[in-house]
């Protein structure tokens, strides 16, 4: 055995050219997977790092014990704590220092008048804390606030926003707030927390803008004396905390800030690259079993000359797995390096986007390592086996045949085994977004499509490419017969080569699809639900900004062009013990604006004490008019409420309705998200939004927006989203290009007699070229065909499981333009991946082609 596999790698030596697309797949498919992982790792341990200086000098924290958290969201809201209380703690021996911590949402504006931040990290603003070791910020120029209206805020948020020591500003709380700067702060040498913006104020500015009523703070922070544990310090406070009071340590503070963005971005984060790197594998898988079942096919002579002079079968399979597996790990192992390479671009292109890391540099853990190399070494070698296996199967009298017959596109098991796969798929798929809605069950039907398509590949290759390939006899004449003939000449390795391609294509039309969906589903939400003329709007993506002050609603309103304008404030509650978001608003005013569909009961009679729900909510919770639900709010007040009316539609208004007197003793800092404007009768839409606009500018200037373009605006991270993941599928089709490159080059090196054949009897170089590249066109067509199909299916899965899961109502739409672009880019990386390989047939030397064995 060792003599065979001295022989595979000699003859890898020999031959390094036609594996150089299995190299380059493996590494790139290893680099993706290896960067996201170390990049998963340097932001875990980056964070780590930011909480960890956030609360150095917190050795405690005092804060309510009980959390209301809503569907979708991990951290809850907690109710204030007493600012005296902090009077008390200071009192506690080993107490060294205990101050009260406010905190809230505040956004400063900056010198050109939009605000800074808002897109993602939040914009925070809080009272200044003297205690320089409980006080993550240090100044760096200027002084601590020390009057009403004065702030202290961090340098990079002053930067970004033109600001300089002595401007004044406005800080929307979300009242707007006049502040003039008085000092620039840093956190831990950087210039702030990540991209998070932070506004120091004095601790009565903070009561009375951030909280909802003086004497609150968020959590009291408490410094232990010398010689005392953060552990002791927590049992010593407990006895002296009231009820529904606890304290942690700092530690422990620090710990739950991270777990909460780990579960939330960084999961988010790492997953959505994952999948891409699987995308990315999974594709070269293709390319790399075409490789080796090329090269096989082509070595079958010498496979058959090693049997007939004893080798046996295992040792045949042996020297061909020896030669995937020296591909492999120096593949892998070079894709290791290139993903460290890529992890360091992300964290140098970080900063840029708007999102610094911490200081500090990139974190390579054994895993991140480890795993990448294994799952490079197994992809390659697994794609390798069935190869490896058939030149095992090598006949001795192999040796004596010119040429092999690929029967695969005529086989009548693997159609059989197809169609049934596609049943199996079909029906897997149809009962799990029609019948019983399973996620899981559609998932698995997806699959088992994806698995049909492969199968089938071979089979539906000679008709797909008759069909798709009949234009070129009249276009091409003899060159695009021949191009069309050399594709249908191995199904097999026609379906291989275009089902890498098929893969990628088919991820961006499912993406494609889904996000255009998402983009129907949000305008047929906003055209069914809401009935208003303009929205004034806080930005759609992101948790920062500070929302809109409740009072711009009513100064709407009082306008003699506008007929009715209501605001949607959020809160929250448990309503029978589960933890649900509340829309604080006028009901009146909000079923003149917003379609809420069939309403049972009285909008108009909620008062302080009831409640209206949706139709969905009520039938899950069993409740109608009349009953009682019991809501307990962040302050642990539990108060009955009486369900006045049921509405039937959710999609703006959300599940739960009370007015803001119901909800006024409960509120911490109030804020709407939206105020939706009517205009009366005659008045224009350009009239009604300029005076809008007017009342608005004294209020933060938020955005004001006609229907049509709230629903855009609100669809705005869709493309966003769609942009990231066509940058991220461009290494999947990259892989494929590549994978038809070398296809192509080693079926050149195939055919060689052949193109020397054509050459004598008078085909041209450039007739020769056209051949190679309308052939590669052709294998593009047929997957990128493929892929949309599979695309077009796959998204509508999706939605439809979307569907299933959600209370809302999604719409499946197919974007023709987009999709058309999909299909030009692949028919396009078709005729790229053709240049290279034709140019070679082009210059090989007619009479040594025609002698090659």
């Amino acid at each position: 055995m060792n003599a065979t596999v001295r022989i595979g790698v000699s003859s890898l030596r020999a031959h390094t050219r036609r594996f150089a697309g299995t190299f380059l797949a493996v590494f790139l498919g290893v680099a993706f997977l290896a960067g996201t992982l170390v990049m998963g790792d340097t932001l875990r341990a980056s964070f780590d790092s930011m909480f960890g200086s956030a609360t150095a000098g917190t050795d405690a924290v005092v804060r309510s014990a009980d959390a209301i958290t809503t569907p979708g969201e991990s951290q809850g809201v907690r109710q204030p704590v007493p600012a005296a209380l902090a009077h008390t703690i200071g009192g506690v021996p080993g107490v060294a220092a205990a101050v009260p911590d406010i905190q809230g949402a505040g956004q400063l504006v900056g010198s050109d008048g939009q605000p800074v931040g808002g897109q993602g990290p939040p914009t925070l603003a809080g009272n200044w804390i003297t205690d320089p070791r409980l006080n993550p910020y240090r100044l760096a120029e200027g002084h601590a606030p020390r009057k009403s209206g004065e702030v202290v805020v961090n340098r990079g948020a002053a930067k970004k926003g033109g600001l300089h020591l002595g401007d004044t500003t406005v800080l929307r709380t979300p009242d707007p707030v006049r502040v003039r700067i008085v000092g620039l702060a840093t956190f831990g040498g950087a210039d702030g927390m990540a991209q998070v913006t932070f506004t120091g104020m004095t601790q009565a500015d903070a009561e009375k803008y951030l909280t909802a009523r003086p004497g609150q703070a968020a959590s009291i922070k408490v410094r232990a004396a010398d010689g005392v544990s953060q552990r002791d310090l927590v049992e010593r406070l407990a006895p002296v905390l009231p009820h529904g009071v606890e304290a942690i340590t700092g530690q422990e503070s620090a710990q739950e800030n991270t777990d909460m963005i780990s579960s939330q971005f960084l999961t988010l984060f790492t997953t959505f690259l994952l999948v891409f790197s699987g995308v990315a594998l999974l594709v070269a898988t293709f390319s790399i079993h075409n490789t080796f079942a090329i090269v096989v096919a082509q070595r079958t002579r010498e496979n058959a000359l090693l049997r007939a002079l004893g080798a046996s079968r295992r040792q045949v399979t042996a020297g061909t797995l020896a030669e995937a597996s020296a591909v492999a790990v120096t593949a892998s192992l070079a894709g290791l390096a290139g993903g460290v390479g890529i992890a360091a671009g992300l964290q140098a292109l970080f900063p840029a986007i708007g999102f610094p890391f911490p200081d500090g540099g990139l974190v390579i853990g054994a895993l991140s390592m480890a795993l990448p190399l294994a799952v490079g070494v197994l992809v390659c070698l697994g794609s390798a086996l069935l190869p490896a296996v058939r030149a095992g199967r090598t006949a001795p009298l192999a040796a004596l045949r010119e040429t092999a017959v690929d029967t695969s596109g005529g086989s009548r098991s693997r159609a059989v085994a197809g169609a049934v796969l596609l049943a199996l798929a079909a029906a897997a798929t149809l009962t799990g977004v029609l019948l019983s809605p399973s996620v899981w069950l559609a998932g698995a039907g997806a699959v088992l499509a994806l698995a049909a398509f492969v199968v089938l590949g071979p089979v539906a290759a000679g008709t797909a490419v008759r069909l798709l390939g009949s234009p070129l006899d009249r276009l091409r004449g003899v060159t695009g017969a021949l191009a069309r003939r050399n594709a249908l000449r191995s199904p097999k390795r026609t379906a291989a080569t275009a089902g890498a391609l098929m893969i990628g294509v088919a991820v961006v039309c499912l993406f494609t699809v889904f996000g255009a969906s998402l983009k129907a589903t949000m305008d047929q939400t906003v055209s069914r639900s809401f009935a208003g003329d303009v929205a004034v709007s806080t930005p759609s993506f992101g948790a920062g900004g500070s929302g809109l002050s409740p009072r711009l609603a009513p100064a709407i309103a009082r306008l003699p062009e506008v007929d009715t304008a209501v605001g949607l404030g959020r809160g929250v509650a448990r309503v029978d013990g589960e933890g649900r978001a509340l829309t604080v608003t006028d009901p009146v005013a909000l079923a003149r604006t917003f379609d809420l569909g069939t309403v049972r009961g009285d909008l108009g009679h909620l008062g302080s004490d009831g409640i209206a729900v949706t139709r969905a909510e009520a039938d899950r919770q069993h409740l109608k008019p009349g009953d009682t639900a019991e809501l307990t709010f962040t302050d642990g007040r539990t108060q009955p409420f009486t369900v006045r009316a049921v509405y039937g539609r959710s999609e703006l208004a959300g599940d739960y309705v009370i007015t803001r007197a119901a909800w006024a003793p409960h509120r911490t800092q109030d804020s709407d998200s939206l105020v939706a404007v009517t205009f009366k009768d005659g008045v224009s839409t350009d009239a009604g939004k300029a005076a809008v606009q007017q009342v608005a500018a004294h209020y933060g200037d938020p955005q004001v927006q006609t229907r049509d373009a709230y629903a855009q605006s609100s669809a705005g991270g869709i493309d966003m989203m769609l942009t990231l993941v066509y940058a991220l599928l461009a290494l999947a089709v990259l892989i494929a290009l590549l994978g038809i490159a070398n296809t192509l080059t080693l079926a050149i090196h195939e055919r060689t007699r052949e193109l020397g054949l054509l050459r004598a009897v008078g085909q041209t170089r450039a007739q020769l070229r056209a051949m190679v590249r309308w052939e590669s066109v052709l294998v593009a067509a047929f997957g990128t065909v493929g892929g949309l199909g599979l695309g077009a299916f796959l998204g509508w899965v999706l939605v439809q499981a979307s569907d299933g899961a959600s209370d809302s109502a999604f719409a499946f739409a197919l974007p023709p333009a987009r999709l058309a672009v999909v299909a030009l880019v692949g028919l396009a990386a078709g005729a790229l991946a053709g240049l290279r390989p034709a140019r070679r047939a082009a210059r090989l030397d007619v009479l040594r082609a025609i002698a090659t064995e």
